[in-house]
């Protein structure tokens, strides 16, 4: 089977995507593996399917799959690549994009500059909907995790975050108390772990250990997740930049039943064709 793909990025999270709906795909978890290998294979952080949608008020269906050939939920600067995707494949001439997750709707809107604003949905606390094992909503927990007491918050955004408080991105333990929390027993279905260094009101850094994948140069629902976090908190305001490894994300949420807008950029880097 050969398959056309288009690698992409969104701020250094890369992707390989793949027009699954003029291509007849199906592909199993060991050939998701080979096409996301660096070394093998085509590499990416995240694979992504893009299908016709089933539901007639959507445009399309789009999944995601980590580079361990577990599939999820969410992705946002995949769901910035599909936009930009979906645009230059002529699989549409609109500028505001509706897609479907397995999980959640997505509303992109594609910008003259060629950034794109992704309605990210509203965040989700209630300890069973994220899914984390609690007795009650709060908005710091307390874990004993790998000889530390962890205090975070607990957020979905269409997948499971905790974001930790630093001091310092630069000095976080990342690998390690990222892959301790992901294995932890709260967290049924793993989770992404952000490490968030505030550096005023409206300006944040950020590091996101991501499941499945480890660390990534940025993470869409990660920004979101973060942000939410700290306005929760009282530390942030409205509207804040937030600087990843691979550049930066401009997040706006106004708040309680609010969706969380993401807005930044999505590059394609070359195509091609591999043969499985």
């Amino acid at each position: 089977m050969e398959i056309q793909f288009t690698k992409m990025h969104g701020l250094g999270n890369d992707f390989v995507m793949i027009n699954a709906i003029s291509q007849d795909i199906s592909l199993n978890d060991q050939q998701v593996k080979y096409i996301a290998d660096r070394r093998f294979g085509v590499g990416c952080d995240q694979l992504l399917l893009v299908e016709e949608s089933d539901d007639e008020t959507a445009d399309f269906r789009y999944r995601i799959f980590n580079n361990d050939g577990g599939e999820v939920e969410q992705c946002g600067n995949g769901a910035r690549c599909f936009a930009n995707f979906v645009h230059d494949e002529g699989l549409t001439d609109k500028n505001e994009i509706s897609v479907v997750t397995s999980n959640a709707r997505l509303t992109l809107n594609r910008q003259q500059n060629g950034d794109v604003t992704v309605d990210m949905g509203t965040p989700v606390f209630t300890p069973k909907d994220i899914p984390f094992i609690a007795t009650e909503t709060q908005e710091i927990y307390e874990l004993d995790i790998d000889g530390d007491k962890l205090h975070f918050s607990a957020i979905s955004m269409g997948n499971p975050h905790a974001v930790i408080l630093v001091d310092d991105v630069n000095t976080a333990e990342v690998e390690r108390i990222g892959k301790a929390l992901q294995n932890d027993p709260h967290y049924p279905n793993s989770v992404n772990v952000g490490f968030m260094q505030i550096i005023n009101r409206s300006e944040i850094k950020l590091r996101v250990y991501e499941r499945g994948v480890g660390e990534t140069q940025a993470c869409g629902t990660g920004a979101c997740a973060a942000v939410v976090a700290g306005i929760i908190l009282g530390k942030l305001d409205n509207n804040v930049e937030t600087q990843l490894l691979g550049g930066n994300l401009s997040i706006h949420w106004a708040g309680e039943k609010n969706p969380v807008m993401m807005t930044g950029s999505a590059s394609t880097v070359f195509k091609g064709k591999i043969s499985l």
